[in-house]
């Protein structure tokens, strides 16, 4: 075993005696020892139900023969760090989860580890650790929150409380009515309650075979969840004794099989960060052409919330990602050989999975649109790609042309919103938000669910070199590459400009002459860094133009 390099022989019995200070007995050392990593917490509502999560796992390694070894790992709430410097900390915490959890795994000489995520950085952060140590692992994340009611009935979610805000500013909604979703948008513990990044991720984690089925949509205060967990405990056991690891199961073909599943499920745009650099990992590169090409043979079969009202609940009633996989395998739209960590192939998970909601899940044959939910695009203001959500842009605004708005910082943009003075047609650009330029490449749903909110959702763009929430809604693109910190030409547009996005083509274009563009790069400067000391501001200086999301050079 692994771990006999700090169990094993006379050298070791400076690190046994310190085992027995912990309290293990002879016989639980002599078993497999599992890390149990737990990113649970009291300020991130997905994770305040992970300690109980744990403890069904841990009950499972020990069912199964091993002895679990509990380690925590960090984790931000993107919703509480939103709107203010906080957000500049949540995606760089995806580079830190991933160190920690490494270091954690290495100094200590695990033989398996069982990785307990639920939000939106700590997924993609503990997949990134899980490939760097390749060692037998397993997920189990703790679950999506139920959707909330109003009072008159209707279903709601976080996304439509940062859009109530919008609705109070354009003075559609008197502080009685903010309160009511304030108090009804997020009902349960869990991971918020539609097709946003945290589950967009765990059931990705799920399609790329690194989880169990259900792990992506059992709701958190499901007793299923915790049934799940014991499974995931002793099912790790099995991968130890067969020396299953994560590269084993995260090859290229799984990474495509995700990517497809990504397009039919219409998941957050911020996968097009996460995927890549979980691949990165695994010595995979990923491309956004190639996300493209798959987007274009894929069809969008699911419309949950912010595209439609829907929600992880209904998701899970109707069969899952599973059931969502069984209607792409009918046309040949997935690698069915490949590996799981239930030790069979997914060919063999997928026998006997069928769609119990075709309304909800849309059958192949009858998608929402034959294209997938997530659409790069490229032209002179995008050279190197950015992001949209097609799924969750209303039919008028998938061409759209009209003058740039233009800010160089996201509380700019919001004020202006909120002013009234961004008017129907605009294209609001928000630039030295990225990576370098943010730093920390802040999410923008406060200026989306802003523009929802006065009543612009249909009538206004939104571009930036920042990112999007997977709550967000609209004609929103993010993920502009190059970024204004690097001379992207984002940084040159102009007030008035005109700006042209044409998603069915995947173009996007500023409608300014070349040579003019040329000259505004020659006279331009980066503005200083705004923040510029700590580890912003060392991280700032180390990320890569290419990395596509804070991947560490």
């Amino acid at each position: 075993m692994r771990s006999d390099n700090v169990k094993k022989g006379v050298p070791a019995a400076p690190n046994r005696s310190l085992f027995y200070a912990l309290g293990y007995t002879k016989e639980e050392l002599e078993r497999p020892l599992i890390g149990v990593v737990c990113s649970y917490n009291e300020i991130v509502p997905g994770h305040m139900n992970l300690d109980k999560i744990a403890e069904a796992v841990k009950a499972g390694v020990r069912a199964a023969g091993g002895t679990p070894v509990e380690f925590p790992a960090i984790a931000v709430c993107d919703g509480i760090a939103m709107g203010h410097v906080g957000m500049k900390y949540s995606l760089v915490t995806r580079d830190l989860i991933a160190d920690s959890t490494e270091a954690m795994a290495m100094a200590h000489q695990f033989d398996g580890l069982v990785m307990i995520p639920n939000c939106d950085k700590n997924v993609p952060g503990l997949l990134m650790a899980a490939a760097r140590v390749n060692i037998p692992t397993i997920f189990c994340s703790g679950g999506p929150m139920l959707a909330g009611h109003l009072t008159d009935g209707r279903r709601t979610c976080l996304s439509h409380m940062f859009e109530a805000v919008g609705s109070y500013y354009a003075g559609k909604l008197d502080e009685a009515g903010v309160e009511e979703y304030e108090r009804n948008a997020c009902p349960t513990c869990g991971s918020c309650s539609g097709m946003y990044t945290a589950n967009s991720m765990n059931c990705l984690t799920e399609a790329i075979g690194m989880a169990l089925k259900g792990n992506g949509t059992i709701p958190a205060v499901y007793s299923a969840r915790l049934r799940l967990a014991k499974h995931t405990g002793m099912q790790i056991m099995e991968l130890v004794k067969r020396d299953i690891k994560p590269r084993d199961i995260m090859t290229e073909a799984a990474f495509h099989n995700a990517d497809t599943v990504d397009m039919a499920l219409g998941c957050s745009t911020n996968t097009m960060l996460h995927l890549p650099a979980i691949a990165h990992e695994c010595g995979i590169e990923l491309s956004l052409d190639m996300s493209n090409e798959i987007s274009s043979r894929t069809p969008n079969l699911c419309h949950l919330a912010p595209a439609g009202e829907t929600y992880m609940e209904d998701l899970d009633r109707a069969g899952g990602v599973h059931a969502v996989m069984a209607e792409l395998k009918q046309k040949g739209l997935l690698d069915t050989g490949v590996l799981t960590v239930t030790g069979k192939t997914l060919e063999e998970n997928l026998e006997g999975v069928v769609n119990r909601d075709p309304e909800l899940i849309r059958p192949i044959d009858r998608p929402y649109s034959a294209d997938g939910g997530i659409a790069v695009l490229k032209g002179n203001l995008a050279p190197e790609g950015c992001v949209v959500k097609r799924s969750a842009v209303a039919p008028e605004m998938m061409s759209h042309t009209g003058p740039a708005r233009v800010f160089d910082s996201e509380d700019d943009a919001i004020q202006a919103i909120y002013d009234g003075k961004i008017v129907p047609g605009d294209v609001v650009i928000i630039r030295y938000e990225g990576p370098k330029g943010g730093p920390g490449m802040r999410e923008m749903l406060n200026p989306t669910s802003a523009i929802v909110g006065m009543g612009l959702g249909s009538s206004v763009a939104l571009i930036t070199d920042g990112r999007f929430s997977g709550a967000t809604r609209g004609a929103a693109i993010g993920h502009v590459s190059p970024e204004a910190a690097l001379g992207g030409p984002i940084a040159f547009v102009e007030e008035g400009d005109l700006v042209c996005i044409d998603i069915p083509s995947c173009k996007i274009e500023v409608r300014v002459d070349e040579a003019v563009l040329a000259a505004r790069k020659a006279a331009w400067t980066c503005p200083e860094p705004r923040i510029k000391t700590g580890y912003l501001a060392r991280y700032a200086k180390q990320v890569s133009s290419a990395a596509r999301g804070a991947v560490l050079e």
